[in-house]
């Protein structure tokens, strides 16, 4: 038997590398509180904001010779900023539409350019001087819940997230614009860069090449299928009608494929979870040896753009998190993706290692602080290294040459305070070995201090 319940998603709020709100499962672990959103009854609609200044600089730093995207070696400072509306609105017994219209403005480091796990998860891959308005997310939800034993959770009011309770047996479908790391990939302990960790590799799985535009949102739908411990997640998007661009392909010709399987599990009391993730990209994308063949036949640099044909490009990624103590949490992360084709969407990452901790300042009378310390390692296909020491340009990459390849080593570090009510200020710093995977150029110590402020 199905029934159908006037609820949110099942989520934990947060927000993602391209700026998104996650609406990711919480585990279902706990029924509400007393005087929480069950009490107050269903609301069939509410309105929440949140405005997020981010501002990086890097100081000077070694570097023999640099490509056109190359990081520039010398001093620079770069800043953006993101004021969104979140607005839900609930539409029969179930479900919900969610339209989120943002302004954006301002730039990466090097117009988002220079390194594969890049520094600024608030940085799109276009900037701009004065503001813009943009519609990132306009999709609908349907939640059902099914019969079950287990207690109901209680979602609060909140971003995305219309208030009420949801059976934990549950089956939610989401449609419309949306990212698909608003649903897949989530950590409770880094998935937020407007609240936790900045870098593209540690707020995600850096070898997950998904779907998106140019500023991390497309078009799809996504199945959840809940049971008590576990969770199962599908999905197919649309990708962009040439890779890495603005424009969507809204006729799926070019689209991929995600399925997610999440695990929930309790640790000496403490909660945790395993994610297994698997991805199947379709569409026109070009081949490193197509590009370098056709290079070494015409005496030109390689370019993946003039050998593109209809193909896949497959990935997988675990992703855990475990509560170690209530304010200690650990999380790991490893990505791996074919690596003979160019990424598609999201950054040159082939194989990806990821680790760290987050602690709330619980013992030093903080509870609402926040300390954050991370470290990722990520790889190149020998087909990549071969195509970038050619002169190859990727999405992100591309010194002009690379004849002393390594891994690209990050380490970082947070710290959040909270200011006062719905505003918090954020001291970053991420210190790079081998840049764009270049061992002649860096190390880089790059220093971020991000505003947020909810309301």
């Amino acid at each position: 038997m199905l029934c159908v319940w006037i609820c949110g998603h099942p989520a934990a709020v947060a927000q993602t590398a391209s700026g998104q709100t996650v609406l990711a499962d919480a585990g279902l672990q706990g029924a509400a509180a007393p005087g929480s959103a069950a009490d107050a009854g269903p609301k069939w609609w509410n309105l929440h904001g949140q405005f997020t200044l981010v501002s990086q600089f890097h100081p000077a730093f070694n570097s023999p010779y640099q490509g056109a995207n190359s990081l520039s070696p010398g001093f620079a400072q770069k800043e953006t900023s993101d004021l969104t509306v979140f607005s839900a609105v609930r539409l029969w017994s179930g479900a919900a539409a969610y339209v989120n219209p943002e302004f954006d403005q301002g730039f990466g480091l090097d117009d988002t350019l220079g390194l594969a796990g890049f520094p600024s998860g608030e940085a799109y891959k276009l900037g701009a001087r004065n503001p813009y308005v943009r519609l990132p997310r306009a999709f609908v939800r349907q939640v059902i819940g099914l019969d079950g034993a287990d207690a109901p959770a209680t979602m609060e009011d909140g971003p995305n997230q219309l208030p009420g309770t949801i059976p934990a047996n549950n089956v939610i479908v989401t449609v419309g614009k949306y990212s698909v790391v608003d649903i897949f990939d989530t950590n409770r302990y880094a998935h937020d860069p407007r609240a936790d960790f900045l870098n593209w590799s540690v707020v995600e799985s850096g070898a997950f090449d998904y779907a998106a535009d140019a500023w991390g949102f497309t078009y799809g739908g996504t199945v959840e299928w809940t049971r008590s411990w576990w969770t199962l997640r599908g999905g197919v998007f649309a990708l962009s009608k040439v890779p890495n661009t603005r424009d969507i392909d809204g006729t799926f010709g070019e689209f991929s494929l995600i399925g997610e399987l999440e695990e929930r599990h309790d640790l000496m009391g403490h909660p945790g979870k395993i994610k297994l993730l698997a991805y199947l990209n379709r569409g026109r994308m070009g081949s490193y040896a197509d590009a370098l063949a056709l290079a070494q036949a015409s005496s030109t640099l390689p370019d993946t753009a003039k050998v593109r044909k209809y193909g896949s490009r497959p990935g997988l990624a675990l992703n855990a998190e475990q509560e170690l103590r209530p304010d200690l949490g650990v999380f790991a992360r490893a990505s791996y993706n074919d690596g003979g084709l160019e990424a598609f969407e999201f950054t040159e990452i082939n194989k990806s290692l990821a680790a760290g901790l987050s602690l709330r300042a619980d013992r030093w009378g903080s509870a609402e602080d926040t300390a954050g310390l991370a470290a990722v390692a990520n790889g190149l296909s020998s087909a990549a290294r071969t195509y970038f020491a050619a002169g190859g340009l990727g999405i992100l990459i591309g010194d002009g040459q690379l004849p002393n390849y390594g891994w690209e080593k990050i380490v970082e570090m947070y710290y959040s305070r909270k200011v006062i009510e719905h505003l918090t200020i954020t001291a970053d710093i991420q210190h790079v070995l081998n840049p764009a995977y270049n061992r002649d150029r860096g190390p880089v110590s790059i220093f971020s201090l991000r505003m947020h402020a909810e309301f």
